[in-house]
């Protein structure tokens, strides 16, 4: 796949589509969604291999989490309590 350029400078992945909050049994057919992530935002921030591979989990973890329906402030407020539990 190609990689698309990211829409501002360091955003790491980007989720496309209707969040499952949003959808509907009466929905007609639609295109499936799509996570892009960004390629050179991670091996940029990333020091090792050990580290672009966390980064780029934490990101997919991101957008899933916009795909089951929670906005920005709730991803936040998870990806917290997820890295004290970890």
């Amino acid at each position: 796949m190609v990689e698309r350029e990211p829409p501002r400078p360091g955003l790491l992945g980007l989720y496309h589509g209707v969040p499952l909050t949003a959808r509907s049994v009466g929905d007609s057919f639609r295109m499936p969604d799509q996570i892009t992530i960004y390629q050179g935002p991670h091996e940029r921030m990333s020091r090792n291999p050990a580290e672009l591979e966390k980064n780029v989990a934490d990101t997919v973890w991101h957008e899933i989490a916009h795909y089951f329906g929670m906005d920005e402030p709730q991803v936040r407020r998870a990806e917290r309590r997820r890295r004290l539990r970890d």
